[in-house]
């Protein structure tokens, strides 16, 4: 059964970042300035505090509901008569990116990615092997809904490493808007992407449970590939150093993933792996194997740390996507998957 809001009215008192004063107290907090408007010290404005009264690592911080000083009358899209968020609060037009006519079928190659800490790797690792490749996003549910919210995403659309961000639904707010997950699939090809990261945004969701966690995600992402006929591979989620057993070696998302698939996959595998190999080997999908440059990927500025522990801490999660960009970039080169 769902909890109520945890609504809390509070004023804004710093912008950089961005803290708002709640009874006394000031309290960090995020707004997604693309739906709400720009948020100005003094601001009156109601939060969400959810997330920051539960002590939760990846949301601790609270979210900012309306700005009632000067977020009350917003723009719609020209011509967008669509609805993300539809029937909540935050409900508002878009424009899809989905074509009327959707043949001839697409050829892009699709990675999968577990979660949002496969993004910069796998990108960098495709870019350093085939510079000339156009590789785009799709972000899915399982994480971060907002396609504001990632700094990753930022950083690789400034240094030409992704040519576009794509949010399906139910994500929302990326440089073009999807209804679903095929629908981005199909979109990307037909505007000139060569290959396709699908995955989650970040703080993925998680229970404790078998299925009940945001990694579910990449079983959709990699069926909507699947069903469009396109090669389809998929980054596993590693790690050598997760206090979490369930997360040692091959986690347990990307296992039960791939024991739900309904057809076969290629899953990459970093050079110098066996046992990964070996866990892998019974779930029936093809193993690729490719070298992870670690010390490169460290060297490049972008994000090297993973739920607290840096990249020389668990090598083996940043091995994961390093490997499967490699992997990616062999295939759109003509190599195959």
């Amino acid at each position: 059964m769902a909890g109520r809001l945890k609504l809390r009215r509070g004023r804004v008192v710093s912008t950089g970042p961005l803290e708002i004063e709640l009874e006394g107290e000031r309290r960090r907090a995020w707004a997604d300035e693309a739906l709400l408007g720009e948020m100005r010290e003094g601001d009156e404005v109601v939060v969400n505090t959810a997330a920051l009264d539960l002590g939760l690592g990846s949301g601790g911080f609270d979210v900012v509901h309306v700005n009632l000083t000067r977020g009350l009358v917003g723009g719609g899209v020209g011509g967008a008569h669509v609805m993300k968020l539809n029937y909540t609060s935050l409900q508002h037009p878009v424009e899809p990116v989905e074509r009327r006519d959707p043949s001839p079928r697409p050829s892009a190659s699709v990675l999968v990615l577990p979660l949002h800490g496969h993004l910069a790797p796998a990108a960098w690792a495709v870019a350093q092997a085939a510079q000339d490749l156009r590789l785009g996003y799709v972000q899915t549910g399982g994480g971060a809904l907002s396609g504001s919210f990632s700094r990753d995403v930022k950083e690789l659309r400034e240094r030409g490493l992704l040519v576009g961000h794509f949010t399906a639904a139910p994500a929302y707010g990326g440089e073009r808007e999807a209804l679903g997950t095929v629908g981005a699939l199909d979109a990307a090809d037909s505007l000139g992407w060569d290959a396709v990261l699908i995955g989650p945004g970040p703080g993925i969701i998680g229970s404790e449970t078998a299925y009940g966690h945001g990694g579910m995600a990449a079983l959709d992402s990699a069926h909507a590939a699947l069903s469009l006929g396109l090669p389809t591979l998929i980054s596993p989620r590693l790690s050598s150093a997760d206090p979490r057993k369930r997360h040692l070696g091959l986690s347990h998302h990307t296992r039960t993933v791939l024991e739900l698939l309904l057809a076969p996959v290629d899953v990459a595998v970093p050079d110098g792996e066996p046992e990964i190999a070996s866990a892998l080997e019974p779930l029936g999908h093809r193993t690729l194997v490719a070298t992870a440059d670690l010390d490169g990927y460290g060297a490049s500025g972008l994000p090297t740390t993973t739920m607290g522990r840096s990249l020389s801490e668990d090598p083996l999660f940043f091995a994961a996507p390093l490997a499967a960009g490699a992997v990616l970039a062999r295939s759109v080169a003509g190599q195959g998957l």
